[in-house]
């Protein structure tokens, strides 16, 4: 026989849906905080929340008749129609969040509106609820929620030490507090105050709870198009983590976790990523509510949106051009006073010399013309000791000193040393050329004087025959002599004074690996990086300086150059302010 369920049991069915442990109670009080306009806000905790969640807030309050109302299942003053649920403003809309909660613990709400003589409260003793009673209060909204899951202990056991409980709660509480910058925060727990945050702007904030530390290594970004603005900021590759714990990203100030925004934000970082690193960002995203639903999952943190490639395509363009010089770092402007909406100090920014313009010109040698293109000429200081005058146009990475090992320059720019890896960064400078040229279709073929044979097997040989348009499109062509035998009668240009064999070799092997329909959109890059990583510098090889200098200018007008095709770091900077401080200078 069905039979309804009674009002206590659907309650708490809601409450294990949307109150999962204390920081699901605790993120929905907070909401209710923002969304009353609070611009104050006093968090304790005690046990990890599970003890005691007391939030106390002064926003606009709560009329003494709506309290009842306001632990009542689906009540609420942010949604009256179909239509308002279409295009939701608030954080929080259902108004089942408080009720779920006073459903599974002691709660008391106490409120008073300005013009209210004084406060009035109402307790909740597992959903059943007190009449309204004076209390005092100045203005606001004040609640405490008791011994959560008292009455479930099923549900309870679940909960997992205080210290895990209240990192839960700690990282809603920085969740929030980054979506609201304008509001001063504090947050206390066991009688302790872990943090305490003044109203501030976005970039304030972000320092705030992120760290100098991600300040330093991160970059600002704003772009607007159409009805969509994105900003914040993202972290340079060498930044990156083992986990995706430090991943924010805001909807209309409501914090999300997407598939979608989270590939977009991937395949940005995909070629600059070392292996399974994962990036840092705080981003914020401000569209029309129409053009999403947030009525997807009851945490409120999965979405749907109307146009999901073109928004894919703008946070993927956005976050891969802010990549793409990032030791150029943006300047104050337009785009980023928009992020706070008031003036930023300037960022520390490199600004692009022309290495024309200093000392005498030196022709590199005509094996480094192989290397890097003919035509390629650098102009470097006339004397190790760089004159003042000098010093005011030395560019971002500066002038080589020498090199060490066979495998690093030395380098002097305006602010100390720079190390910078020979092979990884004139990798990189290669595959951006390639995917340039290829991507333009202006990869040039250099046909060999005398064609170079090797053996290969059968599968070398049908690859070769069913992959001849692809080959021709990477600037190879490679032609089958025998069962057993091919000949490369023409490499690409830039390429063109590597291993041939092994180059042919390898790429071949490549693309017997890619499903060739995908090769020419995702796999592209792969098959590329590879063969730059043929025509790098090797260790051991000795350079002199103008060659040195040729690649360090090089560096500076290739994108993404501050990592190889890996993701690993290509050069370092040591300031000479650290070199004073590790010699004891001044002491």
């Amino acid at each position: 026989m069905i039979k309804l369920l009674p009002d206590l049991i659907i309650n708490q069915i809601s409450a294990g849906e949307v109150i999962e442990r204390p920081a699901s109670a605790l993120k929905e009080i907070l909401e209710n905080s923002v969304d009353a306009g609070a611009l104050e806000v006093k968090v304790q905790l005690e046990e990890g929340g599970v003890k005691l969640i007391r939030v106390a807030d002064n926003g606009d309050g709560i009329p003494k008749n709506d309290l009842p109302l306001a632990l009542t299942p689906h009540a609420t003053s942010k949604i009256k129609t179909l239509e308002d649920l279409q295009k939701i403003g608030s954080l929080g809309f259902r108004g089942e969040a408080l009720a779920s909660i006073a459903s599974v613990s002691n709660l008391v709400l106490a409120s008073r509106k300005l013009e209210e003589k004084h406060a009035w409260q109402i307790h909740a003793k597992g959903g059943r609820l007190s009449r309204p009673e004076p209390s005092s209060l100045v203005a606001g909204v004040t609640v405490e929620v008791h011994d959560l899951y008292f009455n479930t202990p099923a549900r309870r056991k679940f909960l997992k030490t205080e210290a895990t409980e209240f990192s839960h709660c700690d990282e809603t509480f920085k969740r929030i507090a980054l979506s609201s910058p304008n509001i001063s925060f504090t947050l206390q727990h066991n009688g302790k105050i872990r943090r305490h945050l003044r109203s501030s702007d976005v970039t304030q904030r972000i320092t705030q709870l992120l760290g100098s530390d991600f300040e330093e290594a991160s970059l600002l970004i704003s772009e607007q198009a159409a009805d969509l603005h994105l900003y914040g900021s993202v972290a340079l590759p060498t930044y990156s983590k083992s986990s995706r714990n430090a991943q924010y990203f805001f909807i209309n100030g409501r914090f999300v976790r997407d598939k979608l925004i989270a590939h977009a934000i991937r395949e940005a970082y995909r070629d600059v990523l070392h292996l399974d690193r994962h990036p840092t960002y705080v981003l914020f995203l401000n569209m029309n509510p129409e053009g999403l639903d947030v009525n997807v999952h009851p945490a409120k943190t999965e979405v749907r949106f109307r146009d999901p490639r073109a928004l894919h395509q703008f946070i993927f363009h956005t976050i891969s051009k802010s990549l793409a010089s990032p030791h150029q770092k943006l300047e104050t402007n337009n785009s980023v006073a928009a992020i706070n909406e008031a003036s930023i100090p300037s960022a520390s920014a490199y600004v692009r010399q022309d290495p024309m313009q200093l000392g005498r010109e030196a022709s590199p040698p005509f094996h480094y013309q192989n290397l890097f293109g003919a035509g390629i000429k650098a102009k470097i200081p006339s004397a190790t000791t760089i004159t003042e005058q000098e010093q005011e146009e030395i560019p971002p990475l500066g002038f080589a000193l020498g090199q060490l090992m066979g495998i690093y320059i030395l380098a002097q720019n305006r602010q100390g040393l720079i190390i910078v890896d020979m092979h990884a960064a004139h990798e990189r400078v290669t595959y951006e050329k390639l995917k340039s040229s290829f991507d333009n279709r202006t990869l040039s073929m250099q046909p060999l004087l005398i064609p170079v044979t090797f053996q290969g097997n059968g599968l070398d040989v049908v690859t070769a025959e069913e992959n001849k348009e692809i080959l021709s499109n990477l600037g190879f062509e490679i032609a089958i002599l025998s069962p057993t035998t091919l000949a490369v009668r023409a490499v690409p240009t830039i390429l063109k004074d590597t291993d041939v064999v092994k180059l042919a070799r390898d790429i071949l092997n490549e693309l017997r690996e890619f499903d060739t329909g995908q090769l020419l959109t995702n796999k592209r890059n792969e098959l590329l990086s590879s063969m730059a990583c043929h025509n790098a510098i090797r260790a051991n090889r000795i350079l002199s300086l103008p060659e040195m200098n040729a690649l360090l200018r090089e560096m500076e007008e290739t994108e993404r150059s501050d990592q190889c095709n890996h993701g690993r770091p290509t050069w370092f900077e040591i300031s000479l302010a650290n070199l004073d401080k590790m010699f004891m200078r001044g002491k």
